[in-house]
């Protein structure tokens, strides 16, 4: 896997679903080294008012003449650099370095794959799908939000999988309730054998125990905050089962992450229920 690499990217699109937003940009050498569960570090603006970059899964990796030449991200505005980020338009540039972390690991042979994605926690799942589609597996995509003002392009999610199930809390969209309670079924129906899944911390935790009660793989891209991306801040760390029972250690997730194993993440000590190796 190649390392992380510097770019001077030019904005080439900006597209909105709901309440998110997409930016595509030319970034041939991120492009070419990128995997499903990696991310970008972004710099917004170009007068040094951010510091900080900015972490963003890679949604897509699009292709021109065969050749790896663009990558998208999406977010959601919530803050200054995000609203600079929607600001931009055509033909500006912006700072990225990336690919970071760790992708989500294919199965050794082909298998029946559910992918589970919270909001924009299913950005990327588009790109998990074809490099799974890629090897012969069978994908079943299984997406929720709160509001269906806030499922990640749903109109564009029935193409990333051989199916599609949609939860929302409010029922206002798909199947009223949450993506654990939709999961046992589609497991036993497809005979499912790995679970891959992004989304808030809360739900990453109820997947994955959900996972273990069927005995099933299961592998999640955390979402903490960051300040550096590259290890040195300690401000993204999460805590693992350490080999002896009940031993834990600290993680960093910009570095041996995004992507854990769901059976080894110790949620209780993130208040988030308990699930033991």
């Amino acid at each position: 896997m190649s390392g992380p690499v510097r770019e001077r990217c030019q904005v080439l699109g900006q597209g909105r679903s709901g309440v998110y937003h997409t930016l595509t940009v030319a970034a041939p050498r991120v492009a070419t080294a990128s995997r499903a569960g990696q991310f970008l570090a972004v710099l917004p603006g170009t007068d040094h008012t951010f510091r900080l970059r900015r972490p963003f899964s890679v949604h897509r990796v699009g292709r021109s003449g065969g050749t790896p030449a663009t990558v998208e991200f999406s977010f959601a505005v919530l803050g200054p650099g995000t609203q600079a980020l929607a600001a931009l338009r055509e033909g500006e540039e912006l700072d990225v370095l990336g690919p970071l972390g760790r992708p989500f690991r294919p199965p050794a042979t082909p298998t029946a794959c559910l992918l589970v994605g919270g909001g924009y926690g299913a950005a990327p799942l588009f790109l998990l799908s074809e490099e799974l589609r890629a090897r012969g597996c069978r994908v079943d995509l299984l997406t929720g939000a709160a509001t269906a003002e806030r499922l990640f392009k749903p109109a564009e999610s029935a193409a990333v999988g051989d199916s599609l199930t949609i939860t929302t809390d409010d029922g206002s969209a798909g199947r009223r309730g949450v993506v654990t309670d939709a999961m046992p079924a589609l497991l036993a129906s497809a005979g499912g054998t790995v679970v891959y899944a992004c989304g808030p911390m809360a739900m990453l935790a109820a997947v994955a125990r959900t996972a273990a009660a069927a005995g099933v793989a299961c592998q999640v891209a955390v979402e903490e905050q960051m300040a550096c991306g590259t290890g040195i801040c300690f401000s993204c760390v999460v805590p693992l089962f350490d080999g002896a029972p009940g031993v834990t250690r600290m993680a960093r997730t910009c570095i041996e992450g995004p992507v854990f194993d769901g059976a080894a993440v110790a949620w209780a000590e993130l208040g988030l229920g308990e699930l033991t190796p």
